[in-house]
């Protein structure tokens, strides 16, 4: 229980309940119209956040199947993330949680660029987080593996390691000697006290 009697506990009860109190600014839903059910009332109720801030942004990404270890809150999910609909929002990530994106056809990746967090929720980042590229020739995995290229380090089921989020951010060109990529991934290394948000995700083809 996250409350005891009071009045000892009130105060104890009211910061743990904050804890648990997930709300949105701008307000995801408005009121529309001025005048009240009641006859000549006037309400003007207008949120003066509303429609102000901009919680992601949306790029055209590459066919490809999302999936993630990570639970969504209220239906942010990573793949309408992918689709620039919306942001991704997840409770706090443990290590070995991951966001994978699987290419529906392998292909040449230029570059990457991962933001978590948002101007309502900063704090939500993603931290001691990898970005993993999974090579699609068999021969470049076994370059990887044995740690022949400078350009990626070998991580697990033969995914490269190619870059990390730093405040927040990862973001990087990809080297064409790994070819084609049949998939990308982002690794937590540790366990988060915070919830993550990925607001914007923009793989570059």
């Amino acid at each position: 229980m996250l409350c005891k009697s009071p009045p000892l506990f009130s105060k104890h009860c009211s910061n743990e309940k904050a804890k648990l109190k997930r709300t949105f600014k701008p307000s995801l839903f408005q009121h529309v119209g001025l005048h009240s059910s009641l006859p000549g009332k006037i309400q003007n109720l207008k949120d003066k956040d509303f429609g102000k801030q901009i919680l992601y942004k949306a790029h055209s990404n590459p066919a490809a199947v999302l999936s993630t270890s990570l639970k969504d809150y209220q239906g942010h999910s990573v793949e309408r993330a992918y689709q620039g609909q919306d942001f991704f929002w997840g409770l706090s990530p443990v290590k070995g949680d991951y966001v994978l994106i699987t290419f529906t056809q392998p292909r040449i990746i230029k570059g990457y660029f991962f933001r978590s967090g948002n101007i309502e929720t900063n704090g939500d980042k993603f931290y001691n987080t990898t970005v993993e590229v999974l090579p699609n020739d068999a021969s470049v995995k076994e370059q990887v593996e044995k740690g022949q290229l400078s350009c990626c380090r070998s991580s697990s089921d033969g995914f490269a390691v190619i870059g990390s989020f730093v405040n927040g951010v990862a973001e990087g060109e990809i080297d064409g000697v790994l070819r084609e990529i049949a998939a990308m991934r982002l690794l937590v290394h540790s366990d988060s006290d915070v919830w993550v948000v990925l607001s914007e995700i923009f793989i570059k083809v």
